[in-house]
């Protein structure tokens, strides 16, 4: 695993002519992060997905960045200690990174479960940018899905270091969003998401998108 510490030397971050300001003008929206988190079951990535499809039919640039997508190519050499969390997490912040300043729309589906860390993926990204949605889902609900069957190995012992098992999850204390994915439709919490976005004036109104 990278060590957090060590820095590439004898480098220079090189000033693109082609800045964020000017991709989002071209798009027509500004760029952002949202960043779901919620244990695993929470609805996290179907909200992303879900999401996604809505403003792509708006016609609007975006990319999901999916846990278990994740985990097969940049972050395939991780486990899931505590230690590997951390790094798959700063891998993942810093791609999103990347993908803010290019312009898009980027959802971000993981567990996260850590406070610490996800408070180290917001201050990557300039104030307002990253904004944090909590999907909540109590945790008996969780495991009556249990789509994956992971929470019955992890029951088992057959899984270590399982999110809301054998490892603790830290809810967000202040999210700019929190989704009971228990008790709301999927098309309601799309809504919820698109609305904030509009509000933020991240996405340009109904009535602006008519004028243009």
């Amino acid at each position: 695993m990278t060590n957090q510490s060590d820095k590439s030397t004898n480098t220079v971050w090189h000033h693109a002519t082609v800045t964020r300001k000017r991709r989002e003008e071209k798009n027509n929206h500004k760029s952002v992060v949202l960043w779901f988190t919620g244990l695993s079951g929470a609805g996290k990535s179907t909200l992303a997905h879900a999401v996604e499809e809505q403003l792509f039919q708006y016609g609007y640039n975006t990319f999901v960045l999916d846990g278990d997508n994740i985990r097969h190519g940049l972050c395939g050499d991780l486990s899931f200690s505590d230690v590997d969390r951390r790094e798959n997490i700063r891998r993942i912040s810093e791609t999103a990174k990347l993908m803010l300043e290019a312009g898009v729309i980027t959802l971000s589906a993981f567990i996260s479960p850590f406070r610490a860390e996800r408070a180290m993926a917001r201050s990557l990204m300039p104030h307002g940018d990253f904004i944090e949605i909590h999907c909540y889902c109590p945790l008996t609900v969780c495991e009556q899905r249990d789509v994956k069957g992971l929470y019955k190995k992890a029951r088992k012992g057959e899984i270590k270091d399982f999110t809301g098992i054998s490892s603790p999850y830290e809810e967000p204390e202040k999210p700019e969003l929190r989704i009971d994915t228990s008790a709301l439709t999927l098309e309601d919490s799309v809504q919820q998401v698109i609305t904030l976005l509009r509000l933020r004036n991240i996405l340009p109104t109904p009535e602006t998108s008519d004028a243009l």
